[in-house]
């Protein structure tokens, strides 16, 4: 299976109700790689690499995320990975 990159932007009440740290575990149990982070504009921005098939279902997991958040929008943009090791929360 060939292996992808995910940048998405989650819009809703995502800050606040622990979606970083519920998307680095989720990300970390599904093996795959990257960083999550808060935006000053009240979106949740997150980068997710790795085989296509799990970096779907991280970008769908985003759609409900943590389970106090309200998400309204998820906008992902695909493209070559960049080699990201590990996952992170950021800011």
């Amino acid at each position: 299976m060939s292996e992808t990159r995910a940048h998405v932007f989650v819009s809703g009440r995502v800050q606040g109700v622990a979606y970083r740290a519920n998307t680095r575990d989720t990300a970390r149990e599904i093996d795959v790689d990257g960083w999550v982070q808060n935006l000053d504009d009240g979106r949740v921005e997150a980068v997710f690499e790795g085989k296509e098939g799990d970096v779907e279902r991280m970008v769908e997991w985003c759609h409900n995320g943590s389970p106090a958040a309200e998400v309204e929008s998820v906008d992902a943009k695909y493209g070559d990975p960049e080699g990201l090791s590990g996952f992170e929360v950021r800011r």
